[in-house]
């Protein structure tokens, strides 16, 4: 078996295990996006990197499907894009509750599940990312914090 063939096995078995289909994804990243942009702590870090929100809809589309059918559409650096954000945990935090809405909302529930639990997991790989790119390293448990002034706590 190629590793062609092998990744459409996964996907195929995702897909069928938990009823997750691509149009499913695109539902789900508009609707979870539409959350965002009208959030009060997460709209003003989105609206000034981001201009043209459909290019970055496609993409987060590719990457939902990368994480959650291991399509491989993605091909991206998630941490690089992420490492100058203005973020901490109180944005992930947000961040999480927002997308666990949108897929309780859009998504039966064995689908949203499989979302969540990949979700966190970026959740925290990021935070982590991002407070060790300012020089915290977190023990087990242990959250990013900024100060208003930018300086961590």
């Amino acid at each position: 078996m190629t590793g062609a063939e092998r990744r459409q096995a996964i996907t195929a078995e995702i897909m069928e295990r938990t009823g997750i289909t691509e149009a499913m994804i695109e539902r789900l990243v508009h609707g979870f996006y539409a959350k965002v942009r009208s959030d009060p702590m997460l709209a003003p870090v989105f609206e000034a990197r981001i201009t043209d929100w459909e290019p970055h809809l496609q993409q987060m589309c590719a990457f939902w499907s990368s994480v959650a059918l291991m399509s491989g559409r993605y091909h991206g650096t998630p941490m690089v894009k992420h490492m100058p954000l203005p973020v901490d945990a109180g944005h992930f935090d947000r961040w999480l509750e927002l997308f666990e809405a949108a897929a309780s909302e859009l998504c039966p529930p064995v689908a949203a599940d499989h979302f969540v639990e990949r979700a966190r997991r970026i959740a925290a790989s990021l935070e982590l990312g991002i407070a060790s790119g300012q020089g915290v390293m977190l023990a087990p448990g242990e959250r990013f914090r900024r100060r208003e002034t930018g300086a961590v706590q």
